[in-house]
């Protein structure tokens, strides 16, 4: 779980990021990318799209208004893409430690 204390238009939010929702971010980016790559399908995902930003907003608080809920959205994507990013440096840096464990003979 991440929480992460926001300010958009002035006034603060905070922000708790569970796993679910950083499913459902990780689903609007798809969501966005579909409607992007074919413009005709933006009637059929723009009520998904639309529920999903709702509930994606559901995560902060206090209830943030319609006008600012862009500028929300586009936080929160960049806090879960530089989360993403973190989590993969870490597993390459893993993957390329030496085993520093000893082997018995």
């Amino acid at each position: 779980m991440i929480t992460k204390d926001l300010k958009i238009a002035g006034q603060s939010f905070h922000l708790t990021l569970t796993d679910h929702t950083i499913t459902q971010v990780n689903s609007l980016k798809s969501l966005y990318s579909t409607a992007y790559e074919d413009p005709e399908s933006f009637e059929q995902v723009s009520a998904e799209i639309s529920s999903t930003i709702k509930q994606i907003s559901s995560a902060v608080e206090p209830e943030i208004n319609d006008e600012n809920l862009d500028e929300l959205i586009q936080e929160i994507i960049k806090i879960v893409d530089a989360k993403a990013a973190q989590i993969q440096k870490q597993s390459e840096e893993k993957i390329k430690k030496p085993s520093t464990k000893k082997s018995k003979k």
